[in-house]
């Protein structure tokens, strides 16, 4: 039923952009938008749609920091390290959290429910050094605060 339901999606995606400059990136943002990510039986399927070299597909996921080709964590943790967070530590949060959930940035844990990101700026030089999950944002946050934070997250799963 999922797999009838991706066919139908890319489909009518492609239906609306077919002759459209710039469809390629238009239909991959539907994509990402609908799954979290760039699922490859998606790409092979638009290479086949589309009539464009699965490579091509690649080239433009690969480019843009906006596209996933691993779906995102449950909560998505977001550490600034702008000038001023980067100035008021937020590596150590980086660290921190890095030690806490065993990835990397750009990784999802294996349970699937963190994944990691590291940005330029979330626009609270005030707060710094910042850091969001989802859409909340904890401000002046202190490397052994981290693990308080994050265990909220966890305690609500149970």
């Amino acid at each position: 039923m999922k797999k009838d339901r991706l066919q139908a999606d890319l489909e009518g995606l492609v239906r609306k952009w077919k002759d459209k400059r710039g469809n390629l990136i238009m239909i991959l943002h539907s994509v990402e938008n609908i799954y979290g990510y760039v699922p490859r039986d998606t790409s092979l399927k638009l290479s086949r749609l589309l009539d464009v070299p699965l490579a091509r597909i690649y080239e433009v996921i690969t480019f843009y920091n906006y596209f996933k080709l691993e779906p995102p964590g449950k909560h998505n943790v977001s550490v600034c390290m702008g000038t001023a967070c980067y100035l008021r530590d937020a590596a150590s949060l980086i660290e921190e959290i890095e030690k806490i959930l065993h990835i990397k940035e750009g990784q999802t844990t294996k349970d699937e429910m963190f994944h990691l990101d590291v940005v330029r700026c979330l626009g609270c030089c005030g707060l710094a050094p910042v850091m969001m999950i989802d859409e909340k944002v904890y401000g002046k946050v202190k490397k052994n605060e981290v693990v308080d934070i994050l265990s909220k997250y966890v305690k609500e799963e149970e």
